[in-house]
């Protein structure tokens, strides 16, 4: 039996199964995404979206769906589903869904009057190439099926509507046709591994429309085109594999090569081994880089997020080639000393403090995992972000004579809180902020470590008076006595921001801290109090009276939740990590109940993976992305620590 399951009457309810989703990636960029029952509720869902470097290297819908009709006995049964105005659904395909599994790659039966047919998909590793299998189990006579693929060739970000200037044209190639709706785009080949017929009736399917989208108050209908349907004789035994790639293939290894991609495969048949499925999504290898992808399905490879996830990521099959792989890919984007957080290709937004901050315990984690040429191989870049952030750099992100890191953009969140509306953020965090500083103060005693071992002189002599110094304002600064926990910020208008947030916790967690383990036993206490959850940590106290419970509605409304009670479940990394820090073995209990705990969401949003975020209030429903690198990333990182440093 499947470790994920779903039972018929859950996957035809459509208010169950629309709500499940799920997300398939490979090394080269691509992905597919749709719902349980393959009725696209998002305009990011599709069967073949890749990136398209004439285009920005973005990412492009190119197959949005395919419809399969069964005919039998002079009866046609069509499988697909798509939902259009006033909460009509046409055609019905779900309630034709016999079984359905995640393992080991997403498989469904339909059965329709006669028949019984499999279906099965997979994207090829390096390949912008999806595989779909087809299956006769069970058919009394000759059948057919009629395939009618729906193409979009527009942005994941943006919806497409029927117009003149598309290319309705269509060329005959082996098994199948290539099809080319607008210039820049690459052709999409659909080819079968036997012959098939092909009816070219080209036409717009209109008024489609996105359930996630109109919930997230964005424009939510488009149209789609179809170029026409193929046809296949098919019987009893038959195995018909489709391919949809960017490229022309040989349809005589479409079976071989479907076989020989779902054997490299982890099955997903563990909570720890859906994460480990789940890790290797966020990997992209193009352009001779490698990067991580921040969430699925509409973030990129955002600097901050890459720094904090990376660690977990390749504990997941303990890879230290992955570090090295990401780490030089980065450093080769670095500028005066930041890291991109935002955009692609030349279009770079290198507005985050915090990133380089996390570059350096990156690095630490890499050398705590073998990776012994981490500062010969990066300790230039490290040393040039400590005197960019020394002698100020973009941003007036610099050093007071405090020894504490400063930084201030009008209009602009440097944190990771970051979330901005009508120009104004939500959660400003100016001036000098506590993770930042607690950062600041660990990269520097890293980097004084690592200097001292390769007898580097002069930067020993340049940094070595300033631990004492950051650790001694940084007490005097944040620490309130009275309250036991750290000021979140500080600035001279505002004085002190005591708001109860999870950012202090960060300053528990690290190699290197300020704190004694009284300071950081009473700030994991409050946290535990009144952050933690069972999805994560909020982001402020209930208490607050801007604490927002849940996170939905347009995205100003969302956006003004994000950071203010919305639960993270990355931020289970620092806290875990801080409560065995100060408990040890007799912590390791409530760690394991509060990362095992996620167990319980694997199906329940991104099917196999864990969600972007949740809302502060009980039951803590998963909202955002379906998968997040970082959620994944930590909280397989706190469990690579309790399997060796806290082993029995």
């Amino acid at each position: 039996m499947s470790y994920i399951k779903f039972e018929k009457g859950q996957i035809v309810n459509l208010e169950y199964s629309l709500g499940r989703e799920i997300i398939r990636t490979n090394r080269a960029g691509s992905y597919a995404s749709t719902t349980l029952v393959e009725c696209n509720t998002r305009k990011y869902h599709g069967l073949l979206i890749c990136p398209v470097d004439e285009l920005g290297g973005g990412r492009y819908v190119l197959l949005s769906s395919l419809d399969v009709t069964v005919i039998n006995n002079n009866q046609s049964f069509n499988v697909g589903i798509k939902k259009y105005k006033g909460d009509y659904f046409s055609p019905k395909g779900h309630k034709y869904i016999e079984d359905f599994e995640t393992e080991v790659i997403p498989m469904r039966i339909y059965r329709v009057g006669g028949v019984l047919l499999k279906m099965e998909r997979l994207l090829v590793h390096y390949e912008e190439q999806l595989l779909v299998r087809y299956t006769v189990l069970e058919a009394q006579e000759q059948m057919k099926l009629q395939i009618r693929p729906f193409l979009a060739f527009r942005s994941i970000h943006q919806l497409t509507h029927a117009n003149l200037a598309a290319n309705t044209k269509i060329e005959l190639i082996r098994n199948g046709i290539k099809s080319r709706m607008y210039e820049g785009f690459p052709s999409l080949h659909l080819q079968f591994s036997k012959k098939a017929g092909f009816v070219h009736v080209p036409d717009w399917y209109r008024g489609v429309e996105y359930l996630e989208e109109q919930k997230r108050g964005y424009d939510y209908s488009e149209d789609l085109f179809t170029p026409g349907f193929f046809e296949l004789e098919a019987k009893k035994g038959d195995v018909i594999v489709l391919s949809a790639s960017t490229r022309e293939e040989n349809p005589a290894g479409f079976k071989g090569k479907f076989t020989k991609t779902v054997e490299g495969k982890i099955p997903r048949d563990s909570f720890i081994n859906c994460l480990k499925n789940a890790a290797q999504q966020f990997v992209e290898k193009r352009g001779g880089g490698t990067l991580i992808i921040a969430g699925y399905p509409w973030f990129g490879a955002w600097g901050r997020d890459t720094f904090i996830a990376l660690p977990g990521l390749a504990s997941a099959r303990h890879k230290l080639a992955l570090y090295s792989e990401v780490l030089d890919t980065q450093v080769n984007r670095m500028k005066d000393g930041l890291f991109p957080n935002l955009g692609s290709g030349g279009s770079l937004a290198y507005n985050s403090v915090d990133a380089p901050m996390w570059f350096f315990w990156s690095l630490q984690q890499y050398l705590e995992n073998g990776g012994s040429d981490c500062w010969e191989r990066y300790g230039i870049a490290a040393k040039s972000i400590l005197a960019a952030y020394k002698n100020g750099t973009a941003f007036n992100i610099h050093m007071e004579n405090n020894g504490l890191v400063y930084a201030d953009a009008p209009g602009k969140s440097l944190t990771w809180m970051d979330a901005v509306v009508h120009g104004v953020p939500v959660t400003q965090r100016r001036g000098y902020a506590v993770e930042i500083n607690a950062l600041w103060y660990n990269a520097i005693c890293f980097s004084l470590e690592m200097a001292r071992i390769e007898k580097d002189k002069k930067f020993v002599k340049e940094f070595e008076n300033l631990p004492e110094l950051i650790k001694k304002s940084f007490i005097e600064l944040f620490w309130n006595d009275k309250l036991g926990y750290l000021a979140d910020y500080v600035n001279d208008e505002e004085g002190k921001n005591y708001f109860v947030r999870p950012n202090m916790v960060i300053a528990v967690s690290l190699p290197f801290s300020m704190l004694d383990k009284e300071q950081m036993r009473k700030i994991l206490e409050i946290a535990d109090k009144e952050l933690v959850t069972p999805r994560g940590l909020r982001t402020l106290s209930p208490g607050n009276k801007f604490y927002k419970g849940t996170y939905c509605g347009n995205q100003e409304e969302r956006d003004k939740a994000y950071h203010q009670g919305t639960v993270w479940p990355w931020l289970y990394g620092p806290f875990c990590e801080g409560w065995l820090k100060v408990y040890g073995k007799q912590g390791e209990n409530k760690v394991k109940k509060l990362i095992f705990g996620l167990e319980e969401v694997m199906g329940e949003h991104g099917i196999s993976t864990l969600s972007e975020i949740h809302d502060g209030d009980p039951p803590h429903a998963p909202r955002g992305a379906i998968s997040q690198a970082w959620s994944v990333g930590e909280v397989l990182r706190i469990i690579d620590l309790l399997e060796t440093k806290y082993a029995n």
